[in-house]
Formats: C-alpha cells, structure tokens, sequence
C-alpha cells in the first residue's frame, strides 16, 4: 500500500510543536497541555522528527483502523515520509522488515494467522502453572534478603518476564542474561546507533542459529512450532521467524516487566488500592487491566504514514506524513473515560488501547495480562505488607515506545 517517494506533499509548513525532554519525563503532563488543543497534534519530537501525534481515544481508534494509513515501514511510502519528517532510523530494515508489526493487510492477514494458534486462549491457560512455579521460585529466592532493600525489578519482574518468554522460545538458560541484554539496549532512548546496531545484529546472529537448531531437533517450545506452522500450505520463512522472534522479545517481555512493575508500584504508592487486593484476590485481573490503561507500559506506537489525505479529528493531513499514537494518553482522555485520571479498579466497560486496536491488537495481550495477574498475585501471597525503601524516588526509562521503571527498591514485610 505505500505512498511513493513523489507523493510526499511538497510544501508543507506547518509550525510544530516542539517536544522536550519533557516529554520523557513527565509524559502525562505534556499530554494534558496538548490535549487543550485538542486530540490530534503536528509535533517535534524530541529526536527532532516531526508528525502527528495523536492523544484523544476516537481519534487513535480510528488510525488503527483507517487502510490509508500504512504500516507497511519496508516501502518505498514509509522511505519517503521518514525521509521528509527527519525520522529515517525508524524505517524498518532488514531482517525487520518482515516483522509482522510492520505490514499492512494481504501479508499481515497471513503472517497472523500462522501464529496466532500459538498464542491463543488455550495455550495461555496451559502455561499459567508455570508461570506461577516460576514467580513462587523467585520469591522463595528473595526471602533471605527480606530485611534489606531489594530491587524487585531485578529480582522479581525482570527474571520472571525473561524466563517465561525463554521458556517460550526455548533459549537456553546459559544464553538468556544476553536476551536481557539485547532488549535493554533496543528498547533505551539513551544508546548510541552504533551501539544499538551492534545489539540488533548480534541479536539476529543468534536467532538465526536458534531458529536452525530448532528446525533440525524441535523441541516442546513456541519456536518449534512456529517454525512447524502451516496455513493452507503456507509456512513462516526464516526471515519472518527472525522477525517473529523480535517481536515476541519486545511484546512479550518487555510489556510484561513494564505491567509488573508498574503495578506494583501503583501499590506502593497508594495502600488503599492493596487492602481489597487482599481481601480478595479475585479482584487482581481487575486491578491490572486498570493498571495497563492507568499507567500503560506501551506509550506510543511504532509510527505509521499517511498514503491518500485523510481528516482525524478535525485535522485535514496530507499522504506522506507521520501518525504516531500516544495509547497512554488515549488511555486518560476524559472525553471516553469518566474521571480519566483517576485509579479505579472497579470501572466499568474498561475499554482501554494499551495493546492497540484492530488488526494490529497485541498478539501477546493474553500472556501479558495473565502474567501480571500472576506475579501480582504470588507477590501479595508472600509479602502482604510490601514497603517502598525510604527515601527511594522512582525513576522512568527514558523512551518513547514504554513507560517503564528503571528500578524498583522494596522492603520485603509477609
């Protein structure tokens, strides 16, 4: 579907507005000033690309689902708009370029529907065992450290994230510190390019041996099977189980961590949201689903582009600019949610964005939601009366794609 180079509007000039590193920092303030403009906004990121970013809820609903608005960030459309917006390094390239994320509809229909069995309900619920012998053998592991100051990003929803998707692709336990790693890097505001290239093909590298290891000895693990898939004859190539295995890293893992952590630390800062928690465990999927639209781990999305003239919300905007949605702050949009900036587990008809919307809906949304549910669970079983340590401040990772904690200092109370 991509917009060719010599579409790309010649002559735009509109005066954006400028995003600082502020916008890092306290996101969620910067959106409550962009939203008295109203939901739709040509801005400067802080990188100093430019485009649309979208806060409003109806507005970021409709970029998932308009079909003149590409995602397909291999095309010639995608080069050009990267190009004209200074946002190049955001082009996806290489082994990237098959990334299910990145393509619109005939070949996202198809690569969707050859991992999808993978991750449905069912296979889900087969893994939630495990899960919890996972975050038990954690916690057992933190319990001789109960007096002192722990970072339970660290200890708890970092490993348990990690050894779940590992166990999911079937890395071996020696290699999955340089899953960590490589995460770390790709998903940072703060790396250098060569720094992250270095990560992406070291990253590739060892997935491709992965992936050929697999394919001669399968084994009981999601990798096997994606490599075994088959959809009326169809079959992943070994670029797009490279690509698959990218996205399940980042969607899998980094979204999860990014819930746990996020969560917990809702409830440090505010008690009154633990005491029904206890009361009644029932009440923890709840609690995360208003965690993921609260404090959502995914803040914008990877950008799409514009191919024929579209009007979001008001907004007449030509092909060949960037959209960038902002789920976070479509999540507080007090125009579709009912005191938005209030936590409210109990809210009704809680129809959030954090894992996107339409086609491109989060593949990995039912192991993250029951992941969180899990490890929230298990936390409060073993330490009801989990402090923040004194005098800790917490801090966000600086990036544009999650909202994530770079550390979580506790003090373990059963």
């Amino acid at each position: 579907m991509g917009y060719e180079a010599g579409s790309v509007t010649e002559g735009w000039t509109a005066e954006p507005v400028d995003l600082t590193e502020e916008f890092y920092l306290n996101p969620h303030g910067v959106y409550a000033r962009l939203r008295e403009r109203g939901p739709v906004h040509y801005v400067r990121f802080p990188d100093s690309s430019t485009g649309w970013l979208v806060t409003g809820y109806e507005a970021a609903k409709q970029v998932f689902t308009d079909p003149s608005i590409s995602k397909e960030l291999g095309s010639a459309g995608a080069r050009a708009a990267a190009t004209a917006h200074g946002a190049r390094g955001q082009v996806a390239g290489g082994m990237f370029a098959d990334m299910m994320i990145f393509h619109d509809p005939p070949e996202h229909t198809r690569l969707r529907a050859l991992v999808n069995r993978a991750f449905g309900s069912r296979a889900v619920r087969e893994l939630e065992p495990r899960v919890t012998e996972i975050a038990d053998g954690l916690l057992a592991g933190l319990a001789g450290g109960a007096d002192d100051v722990q970072d339970l990003l660290e200890g708890y929803a970092f490993p348990l994230g990690m050894l779940m998707i590992c166990e999911l692709l079937g890395v071996p336990h020696e290699d999955r510190d340089r899953f960590r790693a490589w995460s770390a890097v790709l998903m940072s505001g703060d790396e250098t390019r060569d720094t992250r290239t270095d990560s992406v093909r070291e990253f590739v590298g060892y997935i491709d041996q992965l992936i050929r290891a697999k394919g001669a000895a399968p084994g009981q693990d999601v990798l096997s099977e994606l490599i075994a898939a088959r959809e009326d004859g169809d079959r992943l190539s070994h670029r797009e189980l490279i690509s698959m295995v990218f996205v399940l890293l980042v969607a899998g893992f980094e979204t999860t961590v990014n819930l746990i952590g996020n969560a917990v630390a809702k409830l440090l800062t505010d008690k009154d949201s633990r005491r029904p928690l206890l009361d009644d465990p029932g009440r923890i999927p709840a609690f995360v689903e208003e965690v993921l639209r609260y404090r959502s781990p995914t803040r914008e999305t990877t950008f799409r582009y514009t191919t024929a003239p579209i009007t979001l919300a008001g907004n007449d905007i030509p092909p060949g600019q960037i959209i960038v949605v902002s789920v976070a702050a479509a999540n507080r949009d007090p125009n579709h949610f009912a005191d938005a900036h209030r936590f409210d587990p109990d809210r009704p008809d809680n129809h959030h964005v954090a894992f996107g919307h339409g086609i491109h809906h989060c593949v990995g949304a039912p192991l993250a939601r029951m992941e969180g549910a899990v490890a929230l669970t298990r936390l409060l079983a073993e330490y009801p009366a989990l402090e923040l340590a004194d005098g800790a401040t917490l801090e966000w990772r600086k990036s544009l794609v999650i909202r994530g904690l770079t550390a979580l200092p506790v003090r373990l109370r059963p």
